[in-house]
């Protein structure tokens, strides 16, 4: 792997503006415990940034998707919503006569859930079967980089390098 670098350092291995790796990481728990290692130390992490290299999309699927389990997620949904806007009518006063709003949360939720599920039973329906699967989606990279504006980067090094520190982890040639 080569180095990753804002700008091309010079024969010193300072830029001469900007910012320089001074570490590259597996995780990005990994680099946030380098970052929070310098700010133990007194290190100004505001002139610190993580930038995750090699970055795709990743989609873990949980489950499959049936239609009954797409109208009770849908319910539950509903019901939530329900229950919250009943709550804020009863708070309100906005029904008469006065209803307690505590009763409107119960009548809310119920409602709401009613109307979740029949939604969610449509929907699933209307796609043909096409995505018969539950899923997550994010984004993750394969490495997270340490960089550090130029003119700290010797200071971050020296202290990364310290005896007990959490090193600069997957490259050596920092």
């Amino acid at each position: 792997m080569d180095r990753p670098e804002y700008e091309e350092p010079t024969e010193s291995g300072a830029a001469d503006a900007g910012q320089l790796a001074v570490g590259s990481y597996a995780s990005y728990a990994d680099a946030e415990r380098v970052v929070d290692y310098l700010s133990d130390q007194g290190f100004p992490v505001e002139h610190t940034v993580i930038v995750g290299r090699g970055l795709r999309s990743v989609e873990r699927v949980t489950g499959r998707l049936t239609m009954w389990r797409a109208a009770g997620s849908s319910a539950i949904s509903g019901a939530v919503l329900g229950a919250l806007f009943g709550w804020i009518f009863g708070l309100l006063d906005w029904v008469n006569p006065l209803i307690a709003g505590l009763l409107l949360m119960l009548y809310g939720a119920v409602f709401g859930a009613v109307v979740g599920g029949l939604l969610g039973l449509i929907s699933h329906a209307l796609t043909g079967g096409r995505r018969d699967f539950s899923s997550v989606s994010g984004i993750e990279a394969d490495r997270y980089d340490l960089f550090v504006d130029a003119e700290y980067a010797a200071q971050a090094g020296d202290l990364l390098d310290t005896e007990g520190a959490p090193g600069r982890g997957l490259e050596t040639g920092f």
